[in-house]
């Protein structure tokens, strides 16, 4: 998932003035369409993740309440097997209740880490949403820049970005040029402020999962102790 989340990140911080620039120069949209391309491709593998992550979850939740409905039922048991004096039965029953208590901490620790996962996944996936609401609008912006160029003659090979066709004279093409710069800023402000956002979402959550493993690894080790002495216990 960091890798896709990476992938998203370079696509929504990409320079849309570089693009609009580049296309302009060429006299082609194809650089812009194969931004689209991989924009959208990259959301569907977004959207792909997004729903197995959002499963996954509901199943982790599921096991914990299913879990925790196990260790009332087993709480019930060990303090009737207590009052009628099975002392030995009650502390086999109160094992494989400590059991159940360290799987629910395991769902619950695997729960957070899912929900984490799920809001890194929708923010990426609504910002890249915009970053191609915009591209796509301003594709075809350029579209009209360019045969209106076409049509007045002017000669748009001479052009290297859209501070040049702002200053060439004519109203109409400068104000279409202004539109599409207007619209880049903006989309541009927005991604500076996400994308730092989205860097701290995507350390936080690799640092969770470290973090969480080493957990794991150290719950594991305890729990093998603890079964071990009350099989000494017993013996």
């Amino acid at each position: 998932m960091a890798s896709l989340i990476k992938k998203t990140q370079t696509l929504v911080s990409a320079n849309l003035h570089a693009l609009v620039d580049k296309a302009l120069k060429n006299n082609s949209v194809k650089v812009l369409d194969q931004y689209i391309r991989e924009a959208q491709g990259n959301l569907r593998k977004l959207e792909n993740t997004l729903i197995n992550v959002i499963t996954q979850l509901k199943s982790m939740q599921r096991k914990e309440r299913n879990l925790v409905a196990e260790t009332e039922k087993l709480d019930g048991q060990i303090d009737a097997l207590l009052r009628q004096g099975r002392d030995r039965l009650a502390l086999a029953i109160q094992s494989k209740y400590n059991d159940k208590l360290n799987l629910i901490d395991q769902y619950q620790v695997q729960i957070e880490h899912q929900k984490l996962e799920v809001e890194s996944l929708q923010a990426a996936k609504i910002k890249l949403e915009s970053r191609l609401d915009t591209i796509k609008s301003q594709r075809e912006n350029l579209i009209i820049l360019l045969e209106l160029a076409k049509s007045k003659e002017i000669a748009i090979k001479t052009v290297r970005s859209l501070d040049d066709l702002q200053g060439i004279g004519d109203n109409d093409i400068a104000r279409i040029a202004d539109s599409i710069h207007a619209r880049l800023d903006r989309a541009e402000v927005e991604m500076e402020t996400y994308s730092g956002r989205l860097d701290n979402q995507l350390d936080e959550t690799i640092e969770r999962t470290m973090l969480e493993d080493q957990l794991a690894t150290r719950r594991k080790r305890l729990t093998t102790h603890e079964q071990k002495l009350l099989e000494d216990i017993e013996t």
